[in-house]
């Protein structure tokens, strides 16, 4: 009785559970089933004759490591600079007037600077092996962040060791996923790399188009209407002083103008700009009259005008202090070396010191500028008092045709002892730039220098075009 009554009270019990579970199981159990065959089944060796071996090893095309490169390209044949950079160089072994670095204030081979950089190693060695957060951190280091803040009439500087990582993690410690950023198309390659780690939505307005820039901002403001949330999305506008890929100014009070109707935050990037424009150097600010509280955040190199190694950003105390615990590139870098910090300082004090080096520069920019208006095949739209021109050619051509006459002018302007480059970029760039000759101004080059660089670049340009 009671096996009959146990097998009746399971069959009740079974009758309860779902259809469902009973097709797992059986759906586990045949899962189970296929792996113990599969292990046990072994496939016979296949043995390959020596005729079908070869064939097949004839028609395996393996797909190559690396696209197939032209082996002209420029970045296959470098050229050779043997001397140190100043204002001439030895390039492939010719002696050259160099206008392709920027050494706009000529202190890369300046040798005050260059006798408290050799003081400073022997009191602090070349580096500080860590980051500023931990170990890093230099009394010279916090001297220079004071004078940069003073210098730019900001409350508070931030210096980093690398100007590329100052920018390129400045802008994703503050943009993050979902902000909506709007930039100027030609932005440069770190300020690119800083909006991909932002993770941010990018709008892209034309080049120093502020209608452009006014129709992308009344159109996200149409759709704010629409959706309430989204009024609550942070927003910022990311430009540059003078563009690194062209040489020109950014029409900075009409953004402001802007940035103040529609609550934009603004960061530009004064690479170029600091130690430039305006009468004491101060940048685009100082240039255009426009109050530091007005900017949000100034980033920079301390690798063009400057003459040293490094990146910094200013602006108000609670601006710059996230960068502490927010920018990768402060807090995971090492330092910058000292010996590049009291370079860095002294030649802030040479520029406070001797203001009348930034109107020099100008008259110089000036005078090159309308020599380059008379040279034929080429145009410069390049700011006037920019001390980066870019060369186009008039007649424009397709983008690899461009880049090897260009090329071929660069090469012949070397062989004849100017040293002027044909910048490449990478051709994964947003918005690549046109090709174009790069020809950077210094405050060093004499009136005989310039008639020399202008007759030689205009020799050139025609024997590669006639």
């Amino acid at each position: 009785m009671s096996s009959k009554f146990l097998f009746l009270e399971s069959m009740e019990i079974l009758s309860t559970i779902p259809q469902y579970y009973t097709l797992l199981e059986v759906f586990a159990i045949l899962l189970f089933l296929w792996f113990i065959v599969k292990k046990v089944y072994r496939r016979e060796n296949v043995t390959l004759t020596e005729d079908e071996l070869e064939k097949k090893l004839s028609e395996w095309k393996p797909e190559p490591l690396t696209p197939e490169i032209d082996p002209n390209h420029p970045s296959l044949h470098p050229l050779k600079v043997s001397t140190k950079v100043g204002k001439r160089i030895l390039v492939d072994n010719k002696d050259c007037l160099n206008l392709g670095t920027h050494n706009y204030l000529g202190l890369t081979e300046n040798k005050e600077i260059n006798e408290i950089a050799t003081e400073t190693i022997k009191k602090y060695g070349v580096g500080s092996c860590g980051p500023r957060g931990f170990y890093g951190t230099v009394d010279v280091h916090l001297e220079l962040e004071e004078r940069l803040a003073k210098f730019t009439d900001t409350e508070e500087a931030i210096v980093y060791s690398y100007g590329f990582s100052t920018i390129a993690t400045a802008i994703p410690g503050y943009c993050k996923k979902n902000d909506l950023v709007f930039v100027d198309e030609k932005i440069n390659f770190a300020i690119q790399k800083g909006l991909d780690a932002s993770r941010s939505t990018i709008k892209y307005f034309k080049h120093n188009d502020v209608q452009h820039l006014h129709d992308l901002l009344l159109e996200q403001e149409n759709k704010d209407k629409k959706n309430p949330k989204a009024s609550k999305i942070k927003r910022f506008l990311i430009i540059e002083g003078i563009y690194l890929y062209t040489g020109q100014i950014c029409p900075l009070p009409e953004l402001i103008t802007l940035c103040k109707k529609y609550k934009l935050r603004i960061f530009i990037d004064e690479s170029i700009s600091i130690g430039t424009l305006g009468a004491h150097g101060k940048g685009i600010t100082e240039h255009f009259g426009v109050p530091k509280h007005e900017i949000d955040l100034i980033m920079g190199s301390l690798e063009t005008a400057i003459g040293s190694i490094g990146g910094f950003c200013v602006g108000t105390t609670f601006i710059v202090e996230h960068q502490r615990l927010g920018a990768l590139g402060y807090c995971f870098s090492a330092s910058l070396p000292p010996l590049l910090t009291t370079a860095a300082i002294t030649a802030i004090n040479i520029m406070e010191n001797n203001p009348h080096i930034f109107k020099s520069l100008k008259d110089k920019c000036i005078t090159i500028d309308n020599a380059l208006k008379e040279v034929p095949y080429i145009e410069t739209p390049s700011f006037a008092e920019s001390p980066l021109k870019h060369l186009y050619l008039k007649e424009k051509k397709n983008y690899s045709e461009e880049i090897k006459i260009l090329t071929s002018i660069s090469k012949r302007c070397i062989e004849n002892n100017l040293a002027i480059i044909s910048p490449t970029y990478l051709e994964t760039e947003k918005h690549l730039p046109r090709p174009s000759l790069r020809l950077c101004v210094s405050v060093l080059l004499t009136e005989s220098d310039i008639n020399f660089a202008i007759s030689t670049l205009k020799k050139c340009i025609k024997e590669i075009l006639t």
